[in-house]
């Protein structure tokens, strides 16, 4: 005796105007990756464009403070969380577009697909969600970009610093780490900040992962 076999659907299941409707739903949601990649990318020009001001700024003249490197850290965050959320966004529409290209148009090419597959693609329209989270978003966006503009700001501040060393005074951790005060606040306070905050940088980026519902199986 065999099992029975799953529901399944083809083309002829689908009506004109069913199968219009799911046409016109992915021509939508891939406007909406091209529209949120743009994005993405601009959000990056600006991080990109700011840390380079920044940094100009800062080694243009020795009487310009390192802290204006600390400040380009800040505002790459504040980038680097803008591009997050407009990144969960993108994977929203890039989640729908791998659902009916799992599903829909193999059963348009004349594959059969499981007959409940609507069913998902109904409950991400009726309560969309990102199917990454927050941190998986920052985590991801900084292994593919950011985590090289914040060793390039990590690296032109050391510069800074090593830079406004006075001429004949032997350098050592010591005094390399007092170099990095910002007015009553003690260098290693600051250095401290810095590692702690790169730390944290990194294992985000570590931890990143992209897992999206249907791709295992």
């Amino acid at each position: 005796m065999t099992e029975p076999r799953p529901s399944t659907v083809t083309a002829s299941h689908y009506s004109t105007n069913a199968a219009n409707a799911l046409i016109h739903l992915f021509r939508a949601e891939v406007g909406k990756m091209t529209a949120y990649r743009q994005r993405l990318d601009m959000t990056t020009n600006w991080a990109v464009v700011t840390t380079a001001g920044l940094s100009s700024f800062a080694l243009g003249s020795p009487e310009n403070t390192h802290a204006t490197f600390l400040f380009a850290m800040f505002m790459n965050f504040y980038f680097l969380r803008l591009e997050a959320r407009r990144f969960r966004s993108y994977e929203i529409a890039h989640h729908r577009v791998r659902i009916m290209e799992r599903f829909f148009y193999p059963a348009m090419l004349g594959d059969h697909v499981d007959a409940g597959w609507h069913q998902f693609l109904l409950a991400e329209l009726a309560k969309p969600r990102s199917p990454i989270s927050m941190e998986e978003a920052l985590g991801w966006r900084l292994k593919r970009n950011y985590l090289w503009i914040y060793a390039a700001v990590l690296i032109a501040w050391l510069a800074k610093l090593d830079s406004t060393l006075v001429s004949g005074t032997s350098l050592t951790a010591s005094s390399f780490v007092e170099l990095a005060h910002i007015g009553s606040l003690p260098g290693s306070v600051v250095m401290l900040l810095v590692v702690c905050f790169y730390i944290y940088l990194i294992a985000l980026a570590v931890a990143a992962s992209r897992a999206y519902p249907l791709e295992d199986d």
